[in-house]
């Protein structure tokens, strides 16, 4: 979804429901064949126009790897074709995206797409210290936290920040953007759900379950009530400073004439 909202604001508007049944037909029909990969809609599609793809390329592109498929030759294709090859492909991709987060949006929402980011960029730092962990042969559990903070590392916040960190920063970003438009009810509204993903484990924790998070969701709780009582004092604010109606002096109204002429 979020990448035809993309293909959008590139200029291309395409049937979302329809994407959506072909995308799940795909799937279906790939799991009974044996395929665990679902199909979805590829990202970067701003990039891919900006590179001179049209349609012709995605068929070319589907043909390709279906024959590479049936024939087995993608073990052949990652021998010939190193890693680092291809790499760089993702990371052009990555940065037509996040240059289109910023340029599509009003000047003023860039922090909100900043802060929405911020989640992901928490996960991402977290699998790399796992990774530099494991390739120690130990584990952030068996070093403890504390052995970790003495190393400049802030492990455990950096986890509860990228727990589920695309939902996280949904929500994260979508307050902040209804703050800075002073939409405080709104805002609101998404700190209570940030409130209830968190308190079920969907948004920063490592697990989902029942009161999995219930310090982080009454974090939320507690923001969403301050902008309650934000939107209820900008409502007063404005409320009396609408200024009084004009009140007409008696002698100063004006009778008409029998003949409708202004006496």
């Amino acid at each position: 979804m979020t990448n035809v909202e993309s293909a959008a604001v590139a200029g291309d508007e395409y049937n979302l429901r329809a994407i959506l049944i072909a995308d799940g037909t795909g799937a279906v029909v790939g799991s009974a064949l044996g395929c665990p990969f679902p199909p979805a809609v590829y990202i970067g599609h701003p990039g891919w126009k900006a590179a001179g793809g049209r349609t012709t390329y995605s068929l070319a592109s589907g043909v390709v790897i279906a024959l590479l498929c049936f024939l087995g030759m993608f073990s052949l294709l990652g021998a010939l074709l190193p890693l680092p090859a291809i790499v760089p492909i993702l990371l052009y991709i990555g940065l037509l995206i996040g240059a289109q987060a910023f340029q599509e949006v009003p000047k003023v929402q860039a922090v909100a797409v900043v802060i929405a980011l911020i989640p992901n960029i928490a996960a991402w730092a977290t699998g790399l210290m796992d990774n530099a962990l494991a390739a120690a042969g130990t584990t952030a559990t068996a070093l403890g936290e504390e052995a970790l903070a003495g190393a400049g590392l802030v492990y455990h916040g950096m986890k509860l920040l990228g727990g589920g960190a695309i939902l996280a920063g949904l929500v994260l970003g979508a307050i902040v953007a209804f703050l800075i438009e002073k939409r405080f009810f709104a805002a609101a509204a998404y700190s209570l759900a940030g409130a209830v993903l968190a308190f079920v484990g969907l948004i920063h924790a490592e697990h989902v379950g029942w009161n999995v998070g219930a310090q982080v969701a009454l974090g939320y709780a507690f923001a969403a009530v301050l902008l309650v009582l934000f939107g209820l004092a900008t409502r007063q604010r404005t409320t009396t400073s609408e200024p009084a109606a004009e009140v007409v002096p008696a002698e100063r109204v004006r009778e008409p004439s029998v003949d409708g002429a202004t006496a």
